[in-house]
């Protein structure tokens, strides 16, 4: 059975938080970790933490930092891809739930800051962890948004189906299911956009352990029909 666990009672994540420490807590007060739990933390907490904090009056120069090439401008959003690789609205700088007067920037190599976390949580749990960094992303051929994983530590982020027979005996060729994404989502209609969770436990979920990394996700631009 699969169970999604919010961590509340957090306090407010400043520049410098130990952000492993302080998530270590939060699960004890959720009852503590098991063996294999996967730990989502959204990007903001994870930016608010390593200092990627900036005053809001130069968000444009910001995002033309962070993006690597601008895809596509309609009046002031800006579609970029960032130096991670990603495609997104405003190359990830973003003002929600961040101090007045403030944007925040992606973590500048999410899945290094997924692979922190998770060595400081194992090391204080004493159990196999994973770490997935969610972040909310619109989606070029559907409505709405929802959250994706930008960083991964601890498992392998694609279940590859490829080769393996469906229910009636016929060979999958294109199913690669993207696992990460769907704990970040997963998680996150535990969290909420304004409630102050940022973090929640998935738990019961098989995965692929190993090395594996939120890179591993983002589509080659000579497979991308979109760019």
């Amino acid at each position: 059975m699969i169970g999604i666990f919010p961590l509340r009672g957090l306090p407010e994540i400043e520049p410098g938080a130990d952000l492993g420490a302080l998530l270590h807590a939060g699960a004890g007060a959720a009852g503590g970790f098991v063996p294999d739990d996967i730990v989502v933390v959204t990007q903001k907490v994870v930016s608010k933490a390593e200092g990627r904090l900036y005053p809001d009056g130069g968000k444009e120069a910001h995002i033309e930092r962070e993006a690597r090439r601008i895809l596509r401008r309609s009046g002031t959003l800006l579609i970029a891809e960032t130096h991670h690789g990603f495609v997104c609205a405003n190359a990830g700088v973003d003002s929600s739930n961040v101090p007045l007067g403030s944007v925040a920037l992606l973590p500048e190599d999410p899945d290094a800051s997924a692979r922190r976390l998770r060595a400081q949580l194992e090391h204080l749990s004493g159990f196999r962890l994973g770490v997935v960094i969610s972040d909310t992303f619109g989606r070029a051929w559907r409505l709405g948004q929802t959250d994706v994983a930008i960083g991964v530590a601890g498992f392998e982020p694609l279940t590859d189906h490829r080769g393996s027979r469906d229910s009636e005996g016929r060979v999958l060729h294109a199913t690669n299911i993207c696992t990460a994404d769907e704990l970040a989502g997963a998680a996150e209609l535990a969290m909420g956009k304004s409630t102050r969770v940022c973090a929640a436990i998935v738990r019961g979920v098989e995965v692929a352990w190993g090395r594996g990394t939120a890179a591993q996700i983002v589509r080659p631009p000579g497979e991308d029909l979109f760019r």
